[in-house]
Order: structure tokens, then C-alpha cells, then sequence
């Protein structure tokens, strides 16, 4: 029997004070998981007691504990002395004989398992104070990958062991107030996964950026999973929607392709075991994992979810690292540990949001966001970790891509901005843990930035992040939101929204779902291309527009599928967001200008006068021009309900003039597989035409519902242009005849049993407006979403 070797199989959760918390739990996963279809490799063990059994041997802990001493952690020249002394006396001194002969019968005993001669194995270092449940931060110790032999092994073991010196364990251990010598290190030695001939990555099970508990993130490139975590590449981001997924649908929300230009994969070289390789321009242009796949792997990490969960008595969101094997094709789940940024939260009742007071500041670069937060200060380049010293207090550092010896440099930075990297980097993981704004994939931030510079980096607003030029002002508003409840209005309390990146923090405040949410952010950003320049690509003359339209759309080989997905992405995050409220949904209410603006649209739109009267809304969906386009749209809405089970959303058809044009776009959408009441499908049109008013009973034959434009319908009622600043005293929803359209259209929905809301910006601006809406009865109001707490606040106090 081993006295220094445990096999993964006998290990729980309970043994992390003798193998560390990494160690443990891949003992848990595999004892209790596998037969849940989850594939972890197996591996062994050397034991903390191994740790302290070398140091004895070799007489180093008096060594050690005299260098350590009176080490102040803030000088960094001192730290990375000591470290550098403390970890070359580990690395130098011999494996004692009998623990040597345990770790090596330990590997023939696993080479035999795989059926293998010198099997490769992953060597993980696993500190027995890492990955608790409050104390945790990613990259303390070293993990060496491709290990074959039995002299490598060693080596190894003794580099894992000397891993518990890093620099930035070290500063972690003494912040934590953790003892350098109560705190041992097990080495984990596990069979790796021929991901170097397939694809890694990481999975989160929740959105790292806004903690929304209902979405599993899942990054992924080609070759070792160490190319994403060092920042090399930008991976592929997925996001999948667990309660549709529990319910057997393909609710992949987000499928965004990443810049995977390079990879890290096996070398020949004993003394170099990984190397880094460019990967083909057509394997850039594909995602490095299927759908299925996807899915797969988003349902492993809802089962790990569960499992540590119901161990933990407590929600346990889970941090996990996974790889395709190239030769057998399957997925295996690698460790898994407690995600602590948002798990540890505790929700007290406050929403913290950051705002910029002016942004005429000049754009200087644009990023990854991470943080959700704004900074300013003094630009410091620093491009070698021997430099980190330099870094001050405040400052806004600017550097490549950061590794773990830099986390005591980052600790003093006000904000980070990197060349390189993507949401599950180095960067942004250490970011979130020391709560600081950073950009990540800024290309060429430490070029075009320079030492002294005073830049703002802003993490506010979506997924990317902006550098502005100077100390640009900004506020932090702390929004309270406790004892608030929709519930006791009388009047539904709905949001409007329009980007799916900011769909998850706004679906934190008190609502009763999204009244509108516009599908034109979506195209203008996330598609960017005119839908018929996708339809009818061989009228695109324009050799620049065609190379730009490729270059966005170069992972699809049927053009009209990435603007189906897209867009279905887009609408299926947002009512992933607010599930299982009710999401209504305008169909595209872009003017023509608006369409010409698009990649490509010059050639498909004509120039009008009047863009705001003209060929828009409900005329431009049954039109032959604008039919084909419109089916995809239809296509995309169909996607986000049937495919991946959204079945809370309803659609909005805008600006139908007439009630013959409802009944011509009815029967588009139905053609389309957009049939009113098909699968609980419920139809909604804007009331915002002054006969959508005058017929409201005809209408109302038509539609489930109604929600009111007050911008349109105040403007074609007053006959002002909403749009001109010459007339913008006429403009005033309070005018009389406005209220009475208001009052009509109301009377009217509830006279004909019909659903009716207002989407308007008129309840937003004007509480007045607001009060005489709920006085008549209606249904909802949907307001932006920095005017929901205040309206709310105002209707309670009412109460």
C-alpha cells in the first residue's frame, strides 16, 4: 500500500487538507459524476505529506522560513528575489528514494490503465488553501502539460511543489493571513487529453461579467486550453440558456467567432514539452466546437452546478476547464472549482452602475470589456514582468498579455487594458477577482498608448470597451432597489431594450417583462450587413463592400443563416434575460435612410424626401422588394421560439397603416411559420397611426394586442415632424388631441378584450402622461430603463 500516492477514484471533496482543493475535486467529479456522462481523465495524487516528507529530506524548512522572514510583500524587487531563492532550493534538492518509486509506480500503474508506454500526463499543482470556497484566485501554482517518462515526472513534481512560491502566491497567502508554512502543496498527476489535434477551453455556469445565474458561458479555441487562459487567442464565446436546455431544446443564446490565429500544441522537444503554431485561415474562419458539442458540454456543467450545490446547501456556480480529444472525439471535463467573484456576493439590495458624464472625448481604442466599470489615470506601459515594479498606485497599466507573476503589479493598477486576450484570459479573470475595469484584445493598445497618458477606460456600458482620451468625469450612482415590487401596481411595470449586452443587469430591476425590445441595435451591431446583400449577393458590385461582407460572415457558407442566427442570438438573449416574463418584440422599424446606412444597402434603397412617411414598418415586409429579407427575420423570431424554447416572446409589427395591410402581413408571417396562436404565439401591433385608432375594433379582430408609439402617434396626430428642432415646442404628448388618441385607443383595447400597453417615451419623460395611462386602465407601461426605479418609487409612495 502507498503511504504518499492517492488515486483520483478515492478521493472526495473531505480530503481537500491532504490533496488541495483541485485534487479533491476531481476525486469527487469522478467517483460521483461519471455515471451522470460526464468523462473526467483519472489520474493520481502525491500528498501533501509528500510535500512536507521533501522539505524534511532535503532540511529546508529552517532555510526556507529564515528567507522568508521579514519579506515586505509591497516591494516587489524583494518579493521576486525571494521567490526566485525559495523555489531554486526546491527545484534543486533530490526526490527522496522510496517517495520517487511510489510516484513511479504510480504512472506505470496509470500508462497501464490507458494501455500506453510513457503516457503523457498533465502535472497540477493543488495547494491545500487554493480554490476554497472564500479563498480562491486563479494561477497561484504551475501546471506543466505533456510529461511523459519517468525522470520528467519527477522533474516536475519538484517545479509543482516549488509552484507554492510563486511571487503571486506569496502576496495571496499573506493577504489571506494564511501562514507560508501551514499551507502544503499536493501534485496532481492526470492523463491528458489529446486537445492539442481538437479544441480546450473553459466553461462558467453563470454570465462572468454580470453574475446572471441562468446562462452557462462557454469560450473555446483550437489546441491546449492554455492558449486561451495565457491570453494568446480570442477564443469562440457561447452562451447557452439552462432552464429551455433542462427542458431538451438548443437554446444556444450567444455564438460569437473568435480570432483563432495560434495554438499550443505537443512538441517532440523533451525540454520544451507544448509549442505554440499558427493555425490556417480556414480553420479561423470555423467554430472550433459544434452545436452539439456545445450543448453537450453546457449540459455537464449544469450537472457539476447541481452536484457542488447540493454539497454546498447553497447556489455554487462553477468554474470548469474542458478539451476535445482529437482521436477519440469526445469531450472530457478536466477540474472544476468554485467560481467566488459572484458566488460569494450577497444581494443587498443595491444595483451599483457607473455612468460618464460627457463622451465627447476622443475614442482612442476599443476592447473586451471586463468589469462593468470606469476608471481613469496615467497610462504606464510596462511589456516584461521584470518591469512590474514600476507599476504605481492608480495607474492604468498597458501591457501585452499578463500571466500570474504579474498579480501583484495589477493589485496596485486603478485598470488594465492588454493587446491581446479574450473574457476567460489571465487579465480579465484577475481583473474581476481585484474588482477593477480592464479591456482586453485592445490590438495595439501598447503602441498607440503611452506612459504618462492620461486615458479613462470605460467598462460600462457592453462588451466592449472604450479607451477615451483624458480624464473624462464619471459617476457612480448606487440605485436602491430593496422592498421594490412590481407587484403591488395595478399597471404592469415593463421595460424597453435594445442591447442584448446590457439584457442581463436590466432584467435585475423590478419589472413584469420587456414592453419593447428593438431589433435594430441588434442588426446595426451585431450583423451589420443589409439582409438582401446576404439574399441576393451577386448585386453587390462593390469589390471592398463583398470583401467586408466575407470577412464578417466567413463561417458561414449560406450567407442568410448568419443574419438568421444573428439576429435569433440577439432576440434569444434578451428574452433569456428575462425568462419566463413576457419579451415583446418589434419586427425591424429601420427607415430607408436608416437600411442604406447598412453594408450594402445603397444598392438595395432607394433615397426618400421623407424616410419617416415612407417605405417602412408593415408595407416593406409584404412588398416584393423586401419580402425575401423579411423572411428571414421571420426565420431568426421562429429560431428563438421553437429551436431554443423561448417561448416568451412575443412579436410587434409596426406601422400598419390600414387594416387590408395587417391582413397582407398575417399572411406573410404565417407563410414565414409565424402563425398567430400556433405554439401560444401571441401578435402584437403598434398603435401609433392615428387610424390604428379611428379602426381599433377592426383591428382588434386581428391582433392579441396593442402597444402604443406615442413618439409616431404624437407626431401624425399634431402633424410635426418629431425629428425637426424647429418645431420642437409643438411636439408635447400633453397636448389634448394627443390624450384623446391616447384615451380612444385605450377604451377601445379593453372594450375589444385586448392586451394594451404603452412603449412610448412619453410615460418615461412625463408623469403625468403616466398617471392618465394607468387612470384609464391600461394594461402596461414600458419605460427606459433609468426611468423604471423612480417611476416605481413614485407609485408606491402614491400607495
Amino acid at each position: 500500500m502507498m503511504k504518499y500516492i492517492k488515486e483520483f477514484e478515492d478521493l472526495r471533496l473531505e480530503d481537500t487538507p491532504t490533496v488541495g482543493g483541485k485534487n479533491s475535486s476531481l476525486g469527487q467529479m469522478i467517483s460521483q459524476l461519471s455515471g451522470e456522462g460526464i468523462e473526467i481523465p483519472t489520474g493520481f495524487a502525491v500528498t501533501a505529506q509528500a510535500y512536507w516528507y521533501f522539505l524534511e529530506h532535503n532540511n529546508l524548512t529552517e532555510k526556507l522560513k529564515k528567507i522568508v522572514a521579514g519579506l515586505d510583500h509591497t516591494n516587489l524587487k524583494q518579493l521576486a528575489a525571494v521567490g526566485q531563492e525559495v523555489r531554486g532550493l526546491i527545484e534543486q534538492g533530490s526526490m527522496p528514494d522510496d517517495l520517487a518509486a511510489e510516484i513511479v509506480q504510480a504512472y506505470k500503474d496509470l500508462c497501464k490503465k490507458y494501455n500506453q508506454t510513457n503516457c503523457d500526463v498533465a502535472v497540477r499543482s493543488s495547494a491545500t488553501a487554493e480554490d476554497l470556497p472564500t479563498a480562491s484566485f486563479a494561477g497561484q501554482q504551475e501546471t506543466f502539460l505533456n510529461i511523459r517518462g519517468d525522470d520528467a515526472l519527477l522533474e516536475a513534481c519538484k517545479k509543482a511543489m516549488a509552484s507554492l512560491f510563486t511571487d503571486r502566491a506569496i502576496v495571496y497567502r499573506v493577504q489571506q493571513g494564511f501562514d507560508h508554512f501551514q499551507v502544503a502543496l499536493s501534485v496532481g498527476v492526470q492523463k491528458m487529453i489529446r486537445s492539442d489535434l481538437a479544441s480546450a477551453g473553459v466553461t462558467f455556469s453563470l454570465d462572468t461579467e454580470s453574475g446572471f445565474k441562468d446562462v452557462v458561458m462557454l469560450n473555446s479555441s483550437y489546441g491546449l486550453g492554455e492558449a486561451i487562459v495565457k491570453g494568446e487567442v480570442i477564443p469562440d464565446e457561447f452562451l447557452v440558456h439552462k432552464p429551455t436546455l433542462g427542458k431538451n431544446f438548443r437554446p444556444i443564446i450567444k455564438r460569437e467567432l473568435g480570432t483563432k490565429d495560434k495554438k499550443v500544441v505537443y512538441s517532440d522537444n523533451p525540454k520544451e514539452p507544448t509549442g505554440t503554431v499558427a493555425v490556417s485561415k480556414d480553420d479561423q474562419c470555423k467554430f472550433s466546437l459544434t452545436d452539439d458539442e456545445v450543448l453537450e458540454l453546457a449540459r455537464m456543467t449544469v450537472t457539476i452546478e447541481k452536484h457542488y450545490t447540493k454539497l454546498k446547501g447553497a447556489w455554487s456556480p462553477m468554474d470548469i476547464e474542458w478539451a476535445k480529444d482529437g482521436n477519440d472525439g469526445k469531450l472530457y471535463i478536466l477540474q472544476a472549482r468554485p467560481e467566488t467573484i459572484h458566488g460569494q456576493k450577497k444581494q443587498n439590495g443595491f444595483i451599483t452602475r457607473y455612468k460618464l458624464k460627457e463622451k465627447s472625448k476622443k475614442v482612442l481604442l476599443t476592447g473586451q470589456s471586463i468589469g462593468q466599470k470606469i476608471a481613469s489615470g496615467p497610462v504606464n506601459v510596462i511589456l516584461s514582468a521584470s518591469d512590474i515594479d514600476k507599476v504605481k498606485e492608480g495607474d492604468i497599466l498597458v501591457t501585452d498579455m499578463t500571466d500570474p507573476d504579474w498579480v501583484p503589479a495589477m493589485k496596485k493598477a486603478a485598470g488594465i487594458v492588454t493587446n491581446r486576450g479574450g473574457r476567460t484570459c489571465h487579465a480579465a479573470i484577475v481583473s474581476r477577482e481585484l474588482n477593477i475595469p480592464a479591456i482586453v484584445g485592445a490590438h495595439g493598445a501598447t503602441d498607440i498608448l503611452k506612459t504618462n497618458q492620461h486615458v479613462t477606460i470605460d467598462c460600462s456600458e457592453s462588451k466592449t470597451g472604450k479607451i477615451y482620451e483624458g480624464d473624462v468625469g464619471f459617476e457612480e450612482i448606487q440605485i436602491d432597489i430593496s422592498g421594490l415590487s412590481t407587484k403591488k401596481l395595478k399597471t404592469e411595470l415593463m421595460v424597453n431594450i435594445a442591447d442584448p449586452d446590457s439584457a442581463f443587469v436590466v432584467s435585475a430591476l423590478p419589472n413584469d417583462g420587456v414592453g419593447l425590445a428593438r431589433v435594430e441595435f441588434i442588426i446595426s451591431n451585431a450583423i451589420k450587413i443589409h439582409p438582401l446583400a446576404l439574399v441576393h449577393p451577386e448585386k453587390i458590385e462593390d469589390i471592398k463592400t463583398k470583401q467586408l461582407i466575407e470577412a464578417l460572415t466567413c463561417a458561414y457558407k449560406d450567407k442568410k443563416q448568419f443574419f438568421v442566427d444573428k439576429l435569433a442570438c440577439g432576440v434569444g438573449t434578451i428574452a433569456a434575460a428575462f425568462y419566463p416574463k413576457p419579451v415583446i418584440v418589434r419586427l425591424s422599424d429601420f427607415k430607408t435612410n436608416e437600411y442604406r446606412n447598412l453594408i450594402g444597402g445603397t444598392q438595395f434603397e432607394s433615397e426618400e424626401e421623407n424616410p419617416m412617411l415612407g417605405f417602412r414598418g408593415a408595407s416593406r415586409y409584404y412588398s416584393n422588394q423586401y419580402k425575401p429579407a423579411f423572411a428571414l427575420e421571420c426565420a431568426a423570431l421562429k429560431k428563438v421560439r421553437e429551436v431554443m424554447g423561448l417561448k416568451n416572446v412575443r412579436v410587434m409589427v409596426p406601422f400598419v397603416r390600414t387594416v387590408q395591410e395587417a391582413e397582407k402581413i398575417l399572411q406573410v408571417m404565417q407563410e414565414f411559420g409565424l402563425q398567430k396562436g400556433k405554439d401560444g404565439l401571441e401578435l402584437v401591433m403598434m398603435c401609433e397611426i392615428p387610424s390604428n385608432v379611428i379602426l381599433i375594433d377592426a383591428f382588434s379582430k386581428l391582433f392579441d394586442g396593442f402597444s402604443i408609439g406615442s413618439n409616431d402617434l404624437t407626431q401624425l396626430t399634431l402633424g410635426v415632424d418629431r425629428d425637426s428642432s424647429q418645431l420642437a415646442d409643438l411636439f408635447d404628448e400633453r397636448d389634448e388631441a394627443v390624450k384623446e388618441m391616447l384615451r380612444m385607443a385605450v377604451e377601445g383595447a379593453k372594450r375589444n378584450k385586448r392586451y394594451i400597453g404603452i412603449c412610448g417615451q412619453a410615460p418615461s419623460d412625463l408623469p403625468e402622461i403616466a398617471q392618465f395611462l394607468i387612470n384609464l386602465g391600461i394594461t402596461s407601461i414600458s419605460l427606459n430603463t433609468d426611468s423604471i426605479v423612480v417611476f416605481l418609487r413614485r407609485e408606491l409612495n402614491k400607495k
